[in-house]
């Protein structure tokens, strides 16, 4: 099956990368680009390889590994093999002092052997242009989100209840999901920015395992199979009656993900209390929803958010105990963690065509963590929601 990405977003992709270089990086004169999901993104493949990307000439993609599938794979105008960067070095010409390259992912020794055949003296990042361009998504890319958030919304409010079954272990029930969402249509893998966050599908909790500390940047958790891999599912932490079931999992469709959060009462209702805890959580992602337009500063939003809040609903909000993360929402595309940031220093207006995943929740001693996460494109109505509309805390 054909999944070109199409020539015109490539040509749209790189002349706003190139655009915005000159507006914040204007003494520019070279940057390169080494990861592989900015290859995706710039030349709609990802090999082992670079996009050397000139200011006053035609970006070349080198490709060492696998140059044949890069040429069956993309309709990037130049696309040429190299055994090593000396091959790319040799038709290059005069290289300039300083080079711009995604410093927040490249690993200094392929810098340094990078550096070898093209000798420049200085590093600079390419990462806030880099991310700034790739948080305005076109509608092609937002076709891909849609897909996603509507496989999300199925599985996670539709077939779940009838997976959960009494005795089952954490690690069981994410076996399931994954199965089920690929099934659906799921891409079998996710990705984080993130450096080193290794994750197969998300936080897949029984009860207070929800709350277990993480290094994880987010506001829930859990057990994890073991010290080693410290996420998916627990083989021990096993399904009871009473239980709080909470499901936090990115679904992708061609490389593109929605985040959902979902949570069930497992056997019997919950406590009132925590009932209502929830649907306040449910109250504020709705009401940070209807901030999500245009102009909006990502900043102003979560003040405007957290400065309507009780001090005793603040203990465990976006986390639990010490353990609280000092954002609501986030951006969403190739990456699950992309810019925007719904927090403190994020000032940057939003615009048409960003994506943000809301999740406000809290945690609860002795029950875990409720609350909720959906994603939504910025329009200027508000954020409209593309991952479902369930209130979570659904009766199993």
């Amino acid at each position: 099956m054909d999944k070109k990405v199409p020539f015109s977003e490539l040509q749209t992709r790189m002349k706003r990368f190139r655009d915005k270089m000159d507006k914040i990086n204007p003494e520019w004169e070279l940057a390169v680009i080494f990861s592989k999901v900015n290859q995706y993104y710039f030349t709609g493949t990802m090999q082992d390889g670079m996009i050397l990307i000139p200011r006053d000439r035609e970006a070349e993609y080198w490709v060492r590994r696998s140059f044949e599938r890069a040429l069956d794979e993309s309709s990037f105008p130049v696309i040429k093999p190299m055994n090593s960067f000396r091959d790319a070095a040799a038709g290059f010409g005069k290289v300039p002092s300083a080079v711009y390259v995604e410093t927040e992912i490249v690993p200094i020794a392929l810098l340094e052997r990078f550096r070898k055949h093209f000798p420049f003296e200085t590093v600079k990042p390419a990462d806030v242009a880099i991310n700034t361009v790739r948080a305005v998504k076109s509608r092609y890319e937002i076709e891909l989100m849609k897909k996603a958030g509507m496989i999300h919304r199925k599985v996670l409010e539709e077939k779940v209840p009838m997976i959960l079954k009494e005795g089952m272990t954490e690690a069981e029930l994410a076996l399931k999901l994954y199965n089920v969402m690929v099934e659906e249509g799921h891409d079998a893998g996710i990705r984080f920015g993130m450096f080193d966050t290794p994750m197969i599908l998300g936080h897949i909790a029984f009860g207070v395992s929800s709350i277990y500390p993480t290094f994880f940047d987010g506001p829930g958790g859990n057990y994890g199979m073991s010290p080693a891999v410290p996420s998916f599912g627990s083989r021990e932490n096993r399904l009871k009656t009473g239980d709080l079931v909470f499901i936090d999992a990115a679904c992708a469709v061609d490389g593109y993900h929605t985040d959902k959060t979902m949570t069930y009462m497992f056997g019997k209702q919950l406590p009132e209390n925590v009932i209502d805890i929830h649907r306040r959580c449910v109250e504020i992602q709705n009401e940070a929803a209807s901030m999500l337009k245009p102009g909006a500063i990502p900043a102003e939003i979560y003040k405007t958010v957290i400065s309507k809040l009780s001090p005793d609903f603040l203990d465990n909000f976006m986390g639990f105990g010490k353990r609280r993360v000092k954002f609501i929402g986030h951006g969403i595309g190739l990456n699950v963690d992309e810019y925007p940031v719904i927090a403190e220093g994020f000032t940057e207006p939003l615009q048409e065509g960003m994506v943000i995943a809301l999740e406000p929740k809290k945690g609860i001693a002795g029950v875990g963590m409720v609350g909720i996460e959906n994603t939504f494109a910025v329009t200027p109505d508000g954020g409209v929601c593309i991952t479902g509309n369930n209130p979570g805390l659904i009766p199993v």
